[in-house]
């Protein structure tokens, strides 16, 4: 039989268990939150990954801005390579990168469509007046829904959309010209790339094409 004395011992160790666990589960939480949220604000938000990427870009259709004639919808995102860039005429940043899409208009690189974000319309059509519309078609997202579908954590952000209508890669931030240089520009050459190869693989499974016998 135990003692008194071990039992007394026993019923402490037992007693002190319950109250560790209270005491320490909740502060190791608290600390892989800390370590969390410390990794997170040292990164780079412009690095951080879209879950959209490789993803069909979200329906929606929206009225053109103030002005213009066309609109923007998801259907008008396939059929060929192109950007979606997200702007406001209240963005600082936004003028910075304006003049790159104009001369990538201007040079017939690349298609630039315009998704405009929670923007007063009249205020939206003077800046594209004033400083040029790079914008192929624009949509006026009035009340920012459509861009919180897109993922959109700011403006100015830049989409890199397939000709299968998916989000290949996005950019947060003004576009600069390192950027275009050698993030945006490479991966529509690459998308452009592989749709041709694509294409000149489809052509050559067609019956009575070279290196296939017709029956």
């Amino acid at each position: 039989m135990m003692s008194e004395t071990s039992l007394a011992t026993e019923s402490t160790r037992r007693s002190r268990t319950p109250w560790c666990a209270t005491f320490l589960v909740p502060v190791a939480i608290f600390l892989v939150l800390m370590v969390a949220l410390a990794w997170g604000l040292t990164r780079d938000p412009r690095e951080l990954p879209s879950v959209l990427i490789g993803k069909p870009v979200p329906e929606f259709s929206l009225p053109p801005v103030q002005g213009r004639t066309l609109g923007l919808a998801s259907t008008d995102l396939k059929g060929e390579v192109s950007l979606v860039n997200v702007f406001a005429s209240w963005c600082t940043a936004c003028r910075e990168e304006h003049p790159l899409f104009m001369q990538l208009k201007a040079d017939e690189v690349v298609p630039i469509h315009g998704l405009n974000h929670r923007d007063r319309p009249a205020d939206a059509a003077k800046w594209l007046d004033d400083l040029g519309d790079p914008y192929t078609r624009t949509g006026a997202d009035l009340n920012g829904r459509v861009s919180i579908e897109w993922g959109v954590y700011g403006v100015p952000e830049t989409f890199v959309i397939g000709k299968d209508g998916r989000i290949a890669y996005k950019h947060i931030g003004a576009v600069t010209p390192e950027v275009l240089q050698t993030k945006i520009l490479p991966m529509v050459e690459s998308l452009r790339r592989a749709e041709t190869l694509s294409s000149d693989i489809g052509e050559s499974r067609q019956p009575g094409s070279a290196g296939e016998r017709m029956p």
